[in-house]
């Protein structure tokens, strides 16, 4: 199932200005620390408070922070403005973006899932409710984006994975899953359990709007291979896209403008159906 996306360009509103980008500090109480957060935020929420608008969020790779999806894709306030959406940028450490049954203190599944979300719709003017709300990531971002949605698909309506190491239990000791889940050889069913492979279970096929891709080149590329036949094999409709590439910032630059144009026609759809039952 290879598949582009084409002219969705008009399917989100456009707003002239330039979008304000707040470096926040959210409190989480269930770690009991402040996670920084960007949020990119359209410029027509000065002029016309009232407007409100779907929420991105956008969950960053391994060694990465809050600052770096907005260092990947500079121009993340001009298509904030362009599409009428809010980008939001958490910084999730090193954590998988799961809750830890090793270290109780690493809670990242439920800072993402509801302390993040309940904080944004409070303090910004989202469009809230899972019709309006879309989750993406790459690298270790793409694991935690699928893996948080499949498990609050009563939060997220639309999700995304770019690059995505899509199977925890395929990066062994590496990348700091042994402090998170424990060794793989005595503690395997943390690891199982927690797989994105393993929380298909928790979803039916239409719950969710599903896109993700991966390039050719990247040591991902199996990885989505297997989740792409996992999905088809129990009949969930998905986007699955490959195209030339690695696993690298130029191609996540690219990626990402896919990504946001399919959560767009999630978003329009959505409108277009508001007050009509649908």
């Amino acid at each position: 199932m290879k598949s582009f996306l084409f002219g969705l360009m008009t399917l989100c509103v456009f707003n002239a200005g330039a979008a304000r980008v707040d470096s926040v500090a959210i409190v989480s109480a269930a770690m009991n620390v402040p996670v920084k957060t960007v949020v990119i935020v359209p410029d027509a929420v000065r002029p016309h408070p009232a407007q409100n608008y779907p929420v991105i969020y956008l969950l960053h790779g391994y060694s990465g922070n809050e600052q770096s999806w907005i260092t990947t894709k500079p121009d993340l306030p001009r298509i904030a403005d362009e599409r009428g959406v809010i980008f939001v940028c958490p910084d999730g450490k090193n954590s998988w973006y799961l809750d830890s049954p090793m270290d109780t203190l690493s809670k990242y599944e439920t800072f993402i899932s509801v302390e993040l979300v309940a904080y944004v719709d409070t303090h910004y003017p989202t469009l809230a409710g899972r019709a309006y709300r879309a989750i993406t990531g790459l690298s270790m971002g793409g694991h935690g984006a699928l893996y948080n949605a499949f498990r609050h698909k009563d939060v997220f309506g639309a999700v995304g994975s770019t690059s995505g190491a899509v199977d925890i239990r395929q990066r062994g000791s590496n990348y700091g899953l042994v402090n998170l889940l424990g060794d793989l050889s005595t503690h395997r069913e943390n690891w199982e359990s927690r797989s994105v492979h393993k929380q298909i279970a928790l979803i039916g096929n239409g719950d969710l709007a599903i896109y993700f891709d991966c390039g050719v080149s990247d040591f991902c590329f199996p990885l989505n291979e297997a989740l792409h036949r996992a999905l088809w094999e129990k009949g969930i409709d998905h986007e699955y896209t490959t195209r030339q590439g690695a696993h690298n910032h130029t191609y996540w630059n690219n990626a990402i403008d896919y990504h946001i144009l399919f959560f767009c026609k999630f978003f329009h759809k959505e409108v277009g159906n508001a007050g009509t039952g649908k």
